[in-house]
């Protein structure tokens, strides 16, 4: 079972990810301000099955940022290192902003996605224009203010954030942080500010009667950050989608059960 980190140079600049396993590709986006490195325990649930292929977003990790820095162009990015890898079709999952990417690659080269896993995303982050179920603008206004003064402890509390609401142990929370939150991996203020504006402004709600591929979306039902309302929207308005919410579990489902969002994804993926 291989496990290792990669780099290429695109044309906006070094795209990295690490590669773990071996079988059908899985490719796993991550959300704001994390890297690949979220997804560490989760793939050894699923390096046995999937050849895993776990990139650091543009401005993230290892990988150099772009402009614009707009969801179109991530799309775009995705599409070169799929090409590059020989891949022409893969199992796309998504957490966040990362599943805000997994739809709009799902839209714009569709032929290059099989099935769609959608975690604790939205095709709005901030409520307005008949949009209730999104963070009011103030609120991502205020984080930005916050991140421009206090980088690195804002960045802190927003990760508290994706767990509040659920019984999680110090120990655990300890866990998580060792594997997850590695500081040589997080985004510089300026990169961090760049994508937190991808959360303020895009709107992907008219692309999803167009993504026809069988779709699984997996909510939290304590979700502070993208309410579950999100997530039935998606089911609802997503041609092929079927919703799971969970009980007790915040953002990030993948942090708090591993094991049984692993077993969701293999069952769905078969």
């Amino acid at each position: 079972m291989t496990e290792k980190m990669k780099t290429l140079q695109l044309e906006h600049g070094r795209f990295s990810w690490r590669e773990q396993g071996d079988g059908p590709p899985l490719v796993l986006l991550h959300g704001w301000s994390m890297s690949h490195a979220v997804f560490s325990e989760l793939a050894g649930f699923l390096a046995g099955d999937y050849r895993l292929l776990m990139p650091d977003l543009p401005g993230h990790g290892q990988s150099a940022a772009v402009e614009p820095c707009r969801l179109a162009s991530f799309a775009q990015i995705l599409a070169d290192w799929l090409r590059h890898l020989g891949l022409a079709e893969v199992a796309l999952l998504g957490w966040s902003l990362g599943g805000q990417l997994a739809l709009q690659f799902s839209a714009d080269f569709p032929q290059q996605v099989g099935r769609l896993l959608l975690l604790a995303t939205t095709p709005r982050f901030c409520a307005g224009d008949n949009w209730s179920a999104g963070l009011p603008a103030s609120e991502l206004r205020a984080l930005r203010r916050s991140l421009q003064k206090r980088h690195r402890s804002s960045m802190g509390s927003f990760f508290d954030l994706q767990f509040k609401g659920e019984d999680l142990s110090a120990e655990r929370r300890r866990e998580i942080i060792g594997f997850a939150v590695r500081p040589a991996t997080l985004p510089d203020a300026e990169a961090a500010l760049a994508t937190l504006d991808i959360l303020g402004q895009e709107d992907l709600r008219p692309l999803l009667a167009a993504i026809d591929r069988q779709t699984l979306v997996i909510h939290g039902e304590n979700d502070q950050i993208i309410p579950c309302a999100a997530g039935r929207y998606l089911s609802e308005s997503l041609p092929h989608a079927e919703l799971v919410t969970l009980a007790g579990i915040g953002h990030a489902p993948f942090l708090s059960r591993p094991s049984t969002l692993a077993g969701m994804i293999q069952d769905f993926c078969r």
